[in-house]
């Protein structure tokens, strides 16, 4: 759903490190020793958030009954001058994907 793809699709990541691309963008996922089991947030920033969160909802991006938080149904403009829409996973992970207002 977001485009990435494994780095190193030939072989099998092992439970440690997941290096994931997407043009010149590069994830590494990494799990550490000691490391608790807790929800994490990752902000991306993107050139034009509505597309993505169009092609997203293309591709089965479900909207979440969060009736409170605005900004998990859709891109909205927030007043620190981002326009910002958030997606929470079931183990409460958030991704959230912003731009620059002009």
């Amino acid at each position: 759903m977001l485009d990435f793809k494994l780095k190193y699709p030939d072989t099998l990541p092992d439970e440690w490190v997941v290096d994931l691309v997407n043009g010149d963008a590069e994830l590494m996922l990494t799990s550490l020793e000691g490391d608790q089991r807790a929800a994490i947030n990752v902000y991306a920033l993107v050139d034009d958030v509505d597309t993505l969160f169009q092609k997203y909802l293309q591709r089965g991006l479900k909207i979440p009954n969060k009736k409170d938080s605005p900004v998990h149904q859709s891109p909205i403009d927030q007043p620190w001058g981002m326009r910002e829409f958030y997606v929470t996973d079931e183990d409460g992970n958030t991704l959230r994907f912003g731009t620059h207002i002009k």
